[in-house]
C-alpha cells in the first residue's frame, strides 16, 4: 500500500467531514500547527486541548431542547477531571487550557463591544444548530455560545499561534464563527475541520443522553466493561472503529480485516479493537486483566480471580448480603437462585451448581467466610452462564 500523506490518511480513516480553509491539506502535510487531537500530536503537531470552564456554565445548544444549567462547582470539578484524563491519554506535556481563564476578564459590555459587533445576528441565525431551535425557542444564553467559542479560537490564535481548530461535526458552526472572527479582527487566515460523529450500530451517537456512554476514566467504565462492549462490536462497525479509534497503520488494519472476514466467528477485528483501545487508554496491564476476567467467565473457571477482578466482572450484579454461614440449599432459596429447596437439591445433585468455579454436589456444604474470596465474595453459578454474587 502506497504511503499516504497525513491528510490523506485522515480522510481514509473517515475523520474529515467539513473543511474551512482552501489550503488546509498543505498546512497539515507540510507544517507543524497547533491542533487538538492525539493523532495530530503523533504526526508532529503541537496540540492545545481546550476545556470549557466558561462555556460549560452555559452549555452548547442541543438539537431539541435547552440544556440544564450545572453549578460552577460541578463545572470546576469536571474541568479538573478532564485535564487529568487529557494528560494521561495524550501525554503529560500536552497543553491544556481553560477558556474561563480569559473569559472571566471580560465584562458583559466589553464582550459585546469588542467581539459581538463583528458577528451579524443573521449570520448566527443561519447556523444549523441555532436554526433548528428557532421554532421551539432558544435562550440568549445558548444563542451566545457560538460567539464565545468563536472568541476562544481568536484568543488562542493571537496568544498561542493556534491556526486550526478541529472538533466533531456538531461544532462546525462554532468553528466557522471563530474563523470569521479571526479574519475580521486580524485580517489573517485560520482553519477548521470537523470529524463525523461516530455512531453505534443503531445510529445513535455515544453519550449520556443516549444511554450508551463509555467513560474514558477507568473508575467509571472498567477495562473489563470496555472489553465487553468492544468485543461485541457489530461487524458492520468494527472496521470503522479500528480506523477511528486505534493508531494501527492502514496496512495493519487492512490485514486484520482480511483475516477477520475469512473467519468472522473468531472476532479477530473485535479482539484487536479491544486490545488497542484498552491498552492505549488504561495500559497493557489493565487490558490483560480484562482479558483474564473475560476468559475466566467464558470458561467458568473463576477461582483465580482476585477480589478486585471479581468486583470488575460482576459490577452490574447486585450482591446478596449475608452475615453468617449458611447451608447451601437454604442459601440458594434465600438468594432467589432457586425457587424452592426441592429445586435447589435437584440442581446440586445434577451438578449444575458451582461455588467459586468448582462444581459441588454436596447438599450439606456450608457457605462461610472461609471459602469466600478475600473473606468477602462467594460466586455461585447455576448452569452455564447464570452468575450470582454472595457478599459477606
Amino acid at each position: 500500500m502506497e504511503k499516504m500523506s497525513f491528510f490523506e490518511e485522515l480522510k481514509w480513516r473517515g475523520l474529515v467531514k467539513d473543511i474551512a480553509g482552501d489550503d488546509l491539506e498543505d498546512k497539515l502535510n507540510n507544517e507543524k500547527i497547533l491542533v487538538t487531537a492525539k493523532r495530530f500530536a503523533k504526526a508532529g503537531h503541537n496540540p492545545i486541548l481546550l476545556v470549557g470552564g466558561a462555556t460549560g456554565l452555559i452549555g452548547d445548544p442541543r438539537p431539541t431542547s435547552e440544556r440544564e444549567i450545572i453549578s460552577k462547582e460541578a463545572v470546576l470539578t469536571n474541568v479538573e477531571s478532564i485535564k487529568k484524563q487529557v494528560k494521561k491519554i495524550v501525554g503529560e506535556n500536552t497543553e491544556v487550557v481553560n477558556n474561563n481563564d480569559w473569559m472571566k476578564e471580560f465584562s458583559f459590555t466589553d464582550f459585546l463591544r469588542d467581539v459581538g459587533k463583528y458577528i451579524n445576528v443573521n449570520y448566527m441565525l443561519d447556523k444549523d444548530i441555532i436554526r433548528r431551535r428557532l421554532e421551539t425557542g432558544i435562550t440568549f444564553a445558548e444563542f451566545s455560545y457560538t460567539l464565545i467559542q468563536g472568541y476562544d479560537f481568536l484568543h488562542l490564535f493571537k496568544e498561542k499561534n493556534c491556526i486550526l481548530q478541529a472538533a466533531g461535526s456538531d461544532q462546525w458552526g462554532n468553528i466557522t464563527t471563530g474563523v470569521d472572527l479571526i479574519r475580521k479582527m486580524t485580517g489573517k487566515q485560520a482553519y477548521g475541520f470537523t470529524m463525523p460523529l461516530i455512531l453505534d450500530q443503531n445510529g445513535k451517537k455515544f453519550g449520556k443522553s443516549e444511554g450508551n456512554a463509555l467513560w474514558l476514566d477507568e473508575d467509571k467504565t472498567s477495562s473489563y466493561e470496555l472489553y465487553q462492549y468492544l468485543i461485541n462490536a457489530d461487524d458492520s462497525k468494527v472496521e470503522e472503529y479500528l480506523k477511528v479509534f486505534t493508531f494501527l497503520e492502514p496496512e495493519e488494519i487492512l490485514a486484520v480485516m482480511k483475516e477477520h472476514n475469512e473467519a468472522p466467528h473468531l472476532r479477530l477485528a473485535q479482539k484487536t479493537l479491544a486490545r488497542e483501545i484498552i491498552t492505549d487508554l488504561h495500559g497493557k496491564e489493565s487490558f490483560e486483566v480484562a482479558l483474564k476476567i473475560s476468559e475466566s467467565l467464558f470458561s467458568g473457571d473463576i477461582k483465580n480471580l482476585s477480589v478486585k477482578e471479581i468486583e470488575q466482572a460482576f459490577n452490574g450484579i447486585e450482591p446478596y448480603n449475608i452475615s453468617e454461614s449458611k447451608n447451601i440449599v437454604d442459601l440458594l432459596v434465600e438468594a432467589s437462585i432457586c425457587s424452592s429447596k426441592r429445586e435447589a437439591r435437584e440442581f446440586i445433585t445434577n451438578g449444575s451448581i458451582y461455588v467459586n468455579g468448582e462444581r459441588t454436589t454436596d447438599l450439606d456444604m456450608i457457605i462461610d467466610k472461609s471459602i469466600a474470596k478475600g473473606s468477602k465474595y462467594v460466586i455461585i453459578r447455576r448452569g452455564k452462564k447464570k452468575y450470582f454474587v454472595i457478599s459477606f
